[in-house]
């Protein structure tokens, strides 16, 4: 869903005649931070400087991808319980638990993060 609105301000931007040019110096420190961010969360420079200039959430691309990546760990795991017909139903439940608690944490710990931001 976040991915969905990430997306949205995207295109909003896009459509957005960008016709005005910023320049400024950064020592080397600052630069380091940016590029650091600009890692994490998948940006061009102009874009994730005007998102923070702007107070826009910039989300984090591994936080995106490990939530990806539990919805489909648990997509899996229902699989394998429906196709042992609950063979192994406690340890199915029990991962399934724990892989939920996980990305409810990771969202909570996302939405934490977003209302600091503004």
């Amino acid at each position: 869903m976040a991915a969905k609105k990430e997306k949205q301000q995207i295109e909003r931007e896009k459509q957005t005649l960008l016709t005005r040019k910023i320049t400024f110096r950064l020592s080397e420190s600052e630069y380091a931070q940016i590029s650091d961010d600009l890692t994490v969360c998948g940006l061009s420079i102009s874009s994730l400087i005007r998102k923070r200039l702007l107070s826009v959430r910039v989300a984090s691309r591994a936080d995106l991808a490990v939530l990806s990546e539990l919805r489909r760990l648990g997509g899996l795991l229902k699989h394998i319980h429906n196709e042992t017909l609950g063979a192994y139903s406690s340890l199915t439940a029990q991962a399934i638990k724990d892989l939920s608690e996980y990305a409810r944490a990771l969202t909570e710990k996302r939405r934490a993060d977003s209302s600091e931001e503004n």
